[in-house]
Protein backbone atom coordinates (compact mmCIF):
# COMPACT_ATOMS: atom_id res chain seq x y z
CA UNK A 1 0.00 0.00 0.00
CA UNK A 2 1.45 3.33 -1.28
CA UNK A 3 1.36 6.52 1.15
CA UNK A 4 -1.33 8.08 -0.87
CA UNK A 5 -3.87 5.52 0.27
CA UNK A 6 -2.60 5.12 3.70
CA UNK A 7 -2.84 9.10 4.31
CA UNK A 8 -6.53 9.08 2.76
CA UNK A 9 -7.09 6.09 5.24
CA UNK A 10 -5.63 7.76 8.07
CA UNK A 11 -7.62 10.90 7.45
CA UNK A 12 -11.16 8.78 6.74
CA UNK A 13 -9.88 6.99 10.35
CA UNK A 14 -9.57 10.47 12.35
CA UNK A 15 -12.88 11.81 10.49
CA UNK A 16 -14.80 9.11 12.11
CA UNK A 17 -13.72 9.21 15.50
CA UNK A 18 -14.04 12.97 15.75
CA UNK A 19 -17.64 12.20 14.68
CA UNK A 20 -18.54 8.91 17.66
CA UNK A 21 -16.13 11.48 20.08
CA UNK A 22 -18.63 14.20 19.53
CA UNK A 23 -21.58 12.49 19.32
CA UNK A 24 -21.36 10.64 22.40
CA UNK A 25 -19.77 14.01 23.89
CA UNK A 26 -23.11 15.59 23.31
CA UNK A 27 -25.51 13.10 24.14
CA UNK A 28 -23.72 12.99 27.45
CA UNK A 29 -23.81 16.96 28.37
CA UNK A 30 -26.64 18.48 26.85
CA UNK A 31 -29.38 17.54 29.03
CA UNK A 32 -31.95 20.13 27.75
CA UNK A 33 -34.63 17.42 25.97
CA UNK A 34 -35.63 19.97 23.44
CA UNK A 35 -31.98 20.94 22.25
CA UNK A 36 -30.40 17.65 22.37
CA UNK A 37 -30.85 16.33 18.87
CA UNK A 38 -30.42 19.92 17.59
CA UNK A 39 -27.09 20.35 18.97
CA UNK A 40 -26.33 17.02 17.51
CA UNK A 41 -27.72 17.86 14.40
CA UNK A 42 -25.70 20.81 13.63
CA UNK A 43 -22.33 18.46 14.73
CA UNK A 44 -23.08 16.26 12.35
CA UNK A 45 -23.74 18.52 9.64
CA UNK A 46 -20.29 20.34 10.66
CA UNK A 47 -18.47 16.83 10.32
CA UNK A 48 -20.24 16.03 6.80
CA UNK A 49 -19.68 19.28 5.50
CA UNK A 50 -15.79 18.07 6.08
CA UNK A 51 -16.62 14.61 5.02
CA UNK A 52 -18.05 15.75 1.83
CA UNK A 53 -15.23 18.10 1.09
CA UNK A 54 -12.61 15.21 1.24
CA UNK A 55 -14.99 12.50 -0.67
CA UNK A 56 -15.56 15.45 -3.57
CA UNK A 57 -11.58 15.94 -3.67
CA UNK A 58 -11.69 12.15 -5.49
CA UNK A 59 -12.76 12.12 -9.09
CA UNK A 60 -15.66 10.36 -8.48
CA UNK A 61 -18.28 9.63 -10.99
CA UNK A 62 -21.15 11.72 -10.21
CA UNK A 63 -23.64 9.32 -11.09
CA UNK A 64 -22.09 6.79 -8.50
CA UNK A 65 -22.72 9.59 -6.18
CA UNK A 66 -26.24 10.36 -6.77
CA UNK A 67 -26.50 6.87 -6.83
CA UNK A 68 -25.47 5.86 -3.24
CA UNK A 69 -27.67 8.79 -2.14
CA UNK A 70 -30.73 7.25 -3.83
CA UNK A 71 -29.72 4.03 -2.43
CA UNK A 72 -29.58 5.69 0.96
CA UNK A 73 -33.74 6.70 0.80
CA UNK A 74 -34.45 2.62 1.30
CA UNK A 75 -32.70 2.90 4.57
CA UNK A 76 -33.24 6.58 5.96
CA UNK A 77 -35.74 8.45 3.77
CA UNK A 78 -34.81 12.15 3.39
CA UNK A 79 -32.16 11.86 6.23
CA UNK A 80 -29.66 13.26 3.73
CA UNK A 81 -31.49 16.87 3.33
CA UNK A 82 -31.90 17.38 7.06
CA UNK A 83 -28.42 15.78 8.61
CA UNK A 84 -26.04 15.74 5.93
CA UNK A 85 -26.75 18.51 3.26
CA UNK A 86 -24.18 21.34 3.19
CA UNK A 87 -26.83 23.47 1.47
CA UNK A 88 -29.50 23.02 4.20
CA UNK A 89 -26.43 22.99 6.62
CA UNK A 90 -26.04 26.97 5.70
CA UNK A 91 -29.51 27.84 6.00
CA UNK A 92 -29.61 26.20 9.26
CA UNK A 93 -26.73 29.02 10.40
CA UNK A 94 -29.06 31.49 9.20
CA UNK A 95 -31.55 29.99 11.36
CA UNK A 96 -29.42 30.45 14.43
CA UNK A 97 -28.58 33.91 13.28
CA UNK A 98 -32.22 34.53 13.11
CA UNK A 99 -33.13 32.87 16.26
CA UNK A 100 -30.50 35.19 18.59
CA UNK A 101 -32.08 38.57 17.15
CA UNK A 102 -35.62 36.72 18.25
CA UNK A 103 -37.28 37.21 15.05
CA UNK A 104 -40.30 35.39 13.85
CA UNK A 105 -40.00 33.61 10.86
CA UNK A 106 -42.72 33.72 8.01
CA UNK A 107 -44.46 30.76 6.82
CA UNK A 108 -45.80 30.07 3.90
CA UNK A 109 -49.78 29.56 3.29
CA UNK A 110 -50.30 25.71 3.49
CA UNK A 111 -51.23 25.53 -0.18
CA UNK A 112 -48.79 27.71 -1.50
CA UNK A 113 -46.00 25.45 1.15
CA UNK A 114 -47.65 21.99 -0.69
CA UNK A 115 -47.50 23.31 -4.27
CA UNK A 116 -43.94 24.08 -3.63
CA UNK A 117 -42.74 20.80 -2.71
CA UNK A 118 -44.77 19.30 -5.65
CA UNK A 119 -42.87 21.70 -7.99
CA UNK A 120 -39.76 19.84 -6.54
CA UNK A 121 -40.92 17.06 -9.30
CA UNK A 122 -41.62 19.64 -11.97
CA UNK A 123 -38.17 20.95 -12.00
CA UNK A 124 -36.84 16.91 -11.77
CA UNK A 125 -38.82 15.92 -14.27
CA UNK A 126 -37.44 19.17 -16.86
CA UNK A 127 -33.96 18.02 -15.72
CA UNK A 128 -34.12 14.73 -16.73
CA UNK A 129 -36.33 15.30 -19.70
CA UNK A 130 -33.82 18.76 -21.17
CA UNK A 131 -30.85 16.19 -22.47
CA UNK A 132 -33.02 13.98 -24.60
CA UNK A 133 -34.95 17.06 -26.08
CA UNK A 134 -31.48 18.67 -26.88
CA UNK A 135 -30.99 15.63 -29.13
CA UNK A 136 -32.12 14.76 -32.69
CA UNK A 137 -34.28 11.69 -33.18
CA UNK A 138 -32.09 9.72 -35.17
CA UNK A 139 -29.19 9.88 -32.88
CA UNK A 140 -28.54 6.11 -31.17
CA UNK A 141 -29.67 5.33 -27.55
CA UNK A 142 -25.85 5.19 -26.44
CA UNK A 143 -25.35 8.58 -27.76
CA UNK A 144 -28.62 10.18 -25.50
CA UNK A 145 -26.93 8.38 -22.61
CA UNK A 146 -23.71 9.99 -23.49
CA UNK A 147 -26.00 13.37 -23.62
CA UNK A 148 -27.52 12.67 -20.66
CA UNK A 149 -24.54 12.13 -18.14
CA UNK A 150 -22.26 14.82 -19.56
CA UNK A 151 -24.07 17.46 -20.72
CA UNK A 152 -25.05 20.29 -21.23
CA UNK A 153 -27.57 19.65 -19.19
CA UNK A 154 -25.67 16.99 -16.67
CA UNK A 155 -28.77 16.04 -14.70
CA UNK A 156 -26.13 14.02 -12.03
CA UNK A 157 -23.87 17.46 -11.68
CA UNK A 158 -27.11 19.87 -10.92
CA UNK A 159 -28.79 17.07 -8.34
CA UNK A 160 -25.48 16.93 -6.62
CA UNK A 161 -24.68 20.71 -6.67
CA UNK A 162 -26.25 21.34 -2.70
CA UNK A 163 -23.44 19.37 -1.96
CA UNK A 164 -20.48 21.61 -2.70
CA UNK A 165 -18.98 22.69 0.19
CA UNK A 166 -18.09 26.43 0.72
CA UNK A 167 -14.54 25.59 1.93
CA UNK A 168 -13.97 24.26 -1.14
CA UNK A 169 -11.54 26.53 -3.15
CA UNK A 170 -11.65 24.96 -6.74
CA UNK A 171 -13.72 27.56 -8.69
CA UNK A 172 -11.92 31.17 -9.47
CA UNK A 173 -14.00 33.35 -10.71
CA UNK A 174 -11.92 37.27 -11.54
CA UNK A 175 -9.57 36.08 -8.81
CA UNK A 176 -11.75 35.48 -6.44
CA UNK A 177 -12.61 31.78 -4.64
CA UNK A 178 -16.43 31.61 -5.08
CA UNK A 179 -17.94 28.58 -3.61
CA UNK A 180 -21.37 27.67 -2.91
CA UNK A 181 -24.19 25.71 -3.94
CA UNK A 182 -24.74 25.59 -7.94
CA UNK A 183 -21.70 27.98 -8.77
CA UNK A 184 -20.52 25.66 -11.09
CA UNK A 185 -24.16 25.62 -13.15
CA UNK A 186 -24.34 29.11 -12.82
CA UNK A 187 -20.98 29.51 -14.07
CA UNK A 188 -21.26 27.21 -16.84
CA UNK A 189 -25.01 28.75 -18.12
CA UNK A 190 -24.02 32.95 -17.92
CA UNK A 191 -21.82 34.92 -20.05
CA UNK A 192 -18.40 35.37 -18.43
CA UNK A 193 -19.44 39.33 -18.12
CA UNK A 194 -22.37 38.54 -15.96
CA UNK A 195 -21.10 35.41 -14.36
CA UNK A 196 -19.82 36.90 -11.03
CA UNK A 197 -22.85 39.54 -10.63
CA UNK A 198 -25.22 36.17 -10.90
CA UNK A 199 -23.39 34.01 -8.76
CA UNK A 200 -23.41 36.52 -5.88
CA UNK A 201 -27.16 37.25 -6.56
CA UNK A 202 -28.27 33.71 -6.06
CA UNK A 203 -26.38 33.23 -2.59
CA UNK A 204 -27.78 36.49 -1.55
CA UNK A 205 -31.10 35.80 -3.04
CA UNK A 206 -31.15 32.07 -1.00
CA UNK A 207 -29.69 33.30 2.00
CA UNK A 208 -31.69 36.39 2.09
CA UNK A 209 -34.86 33.80 1.72
CA UNK A 210 -33.33 31.45 4.33
CA UNK A 211 -33.62 34.49 6.85
CA UNK A 212 -37.38 35.13 6.31
CA UNK A 213 -38.71 31.45 5.69
CA UNK A 214 -37.11 28.38 7.23
CA UNK A 215 -34.89 26.33 4.94
CA UNK A 216 -36.42 28.28 1.95
CA UNK A 217 -34.71 26.41 -0.88
CA UNK A 218 -35.80 23.05 0.73
CA UNK A 219 -39.19 23.63 -0.68
CA UNK A 220 -38.36 23.22 -4.19
CA UNK A 221 -35.00 21.57 -4.22
CA UNK A 222 -34.91 18.89 -6.99
CA UNK A 223 -32.31 16.99 -5.21
CA UNK A 224 -35.20 16.82 -2.99
CA UNK A 225 -37.18 15.28 -4.66
CA UNK A 226 -34.60 13.04 -6.38
CA UNK A 227 -33.99 11.85 -2.72
CA UNK A 228 -38.06 11.89 -1.65
CA UNK A 229 -39.82 10.58 -5.29
CA UNK A 230 -39.54 6.69 -4.39
CA UNK A 231 -41.44 7.44 -0.96
CA UNK A 232 -44.17 8.50 -3.27
CA UNK A 233 -44.77 5.12 -5.14
CA UNK A 234 -47.89 3.68 -4.00
CA UNK A 235 -46.35 0.04 -3.45
CA UNK A 236 -43.68 1.33 -1.53
CA UNK A 237 -44.96 3.18 1.38
CA UNK A 238 -42.75 0.91 3.50
CA UNK A 239 -39.75 2.89 2.38
CA UNK A 240 -37.88 4.33 4.35
CA UNK A 241 -36.96 1.79 7.10
CA UNK A 242 -36.59 5.42 9.46
CA UNK A 243 -39.73 6.88 9.47
CA UNK A 244 -41.75 8.97 11.84
CA UNK A 245 -44.58 6.91 14.08
CA UNK A 246 -47.33 8.40 15.78
CA UNK A 247 -49.50 7.02 18.68
CA UNK A 248 -52.75 8.78 18.73
CA UNK A 249 -53.92 8.12 22.24
CA UNK A 250 -50.71 10.08 23.35
CA UNK A 251 -51.11 12.60 21.28
CA UNK A 252 -52.64 15.89 22.99
CA UNK A 253 -53.12 17.74 19.89
CA UNK A 254 -51.19 20.80 21.33
CA UNK A 255 -49.93 21.74 17.62
CA UNK A 256 -46.68 22.16 18.61
CA UNK A 257 -44.86 19.80 16.03
CA UNK A 258 -46.74 21.73 13.18
CA UNK A 259 -45.34 24.78 14.65
CA UNK A 260 -41.79 23.92 15.12
CA UNK A 261 -41.57 22.03 11.69
CA UNK A 262 -38.76 24.02 9.20
CA UNK A 263 -40.37 22.73 6.51
CA UNK A 264 -44.17 23.28 7.82
CA UNK A 265 -44.82 19.54 7.34
CA UNK A 266 -48.73 19.22 8.53
CA UNK A 267 -48.97 15.51 8.70
CA UNK A 268 -47.61 14.55 12.03
CA UNK A 269 -50.25 17.00 13.42
CA UNK A 270 -53.02 15.93 11.02
CA UNK A 271 -52.61 11.45 11.27
CA UNK A 272 -54.91 9.85 13.39
CA UNK A 273 -51.91 7.19 14.69
CA UNK A 274 -49.30 5.00 13.17
CA UNK A 275 -46.29 5.33 10.50
CA UNK A 276 -46.21 9.18 9.18
CA UNK A 277 -45.81 8.90 5.21
CA UNK A 278 -44.86 11.91 3.52
CA UNK A 279 -41.43 13.00 1.26
CA UNK A 280 -41.85 16.67 2.45
CA UNK A 281 -40.22 15.76 5.77
CA UNK A 282 -36.07 15.77 6.26
CA UNK A 283 -36.01 14.20 9.69
CA UNK A 284 -34.30 16.68 11.48
CA UNK A 285 -36.55 15.11 14.37
CA UNK A 286 -37.01 18.95 15.81
CA UNK A 287 -40.76 17.74 15.89
CA UNK A 288 -40.03 14.98 18.16
CA UNK A 289 -37.20 16.47 20.33
CA UNK A 290 -40.72 19.67 21.19
CA UNK A 291 -43.24 16.91 21.49
CA UNK A 292 -44.37 17.49 25.30
CA UNK A 293 -46.29 13.76 25.28
CA UNK A 294 -44.48 10.92 26.24
CA UNK A 295 -43.67 8.84 23.49
CA UNK A 296 -46.58 10.39 21.61
CA UNK A 297 -44.17 10.51 18.36
CA UNK A 298 -41.28 7.88 18.06
CA UNK A 299 -38.33 7.41 15.25
CA UNK A 300 -38.07 4.08 14.23
CA UNK A 301 -35.84 1.80 12.18
CA UNK A 302 -38.31 -0.95 10.73
CA UNK A 303 -40.02 -1.68 13.72
CA UNK A 304 -37.33 -1.18 16.57
CA UNK A 305 -37.68 2.72 18.84
CA UNK A 306 -34.31 4.41 18.03
CA UNK A 307 -35.70 7.84 19.80
CA UNK A 308 -39.06 9.26 20.91
CA UNK A 309 -40.66 12.29 22.70
CA UNK A 310 -40.45 12.85 26.48
CA UNK A 311 -42.57 14.74 28.68
CA UNK A 312 -40.09 17.90 29.33
CA UNK A 313 -42.39 19.95 30.79
CA UNK A 314 -43.03 18.32 33.94
CA UNK A 315 -46.05 16.12 35.43
CA UNK A 316 -47.61 19.14 36.84
CA UNK A 317 -47.67 21.05 33.24
CA UNK A 318 -48.40 18.15 30.85
CA UNK A 319 -51.62 16.81 32.73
Amino acid sequence: MTVEPLGELLKLTIISGLTIAGILTILRWKKGLTTKVSYLRFFVQAISEVAIFWVISFSLWLGLVLAVLLLMTVFVGRFFCGWICPFGFYMDLVTLLRRSLKKRYVNFPERLNVNLHRLRYVILFALLILPVLSVGPAVTQLWLLAIFLLGPFNPPRILLAPMVPVITPWKTLYGLNVNFPYVDQINYYSSPDSVLVTVLLFAALTMAGSFVVRRFWCRFCPTGSSIGVVNRIKGLKWIPFLHLSKDEGKCTRCGICKRVCPLQVTEVYERKGGRIETSMCMLCLRCVEMCPSEDALKVKMASKTVFKSRNWLGPSQSE
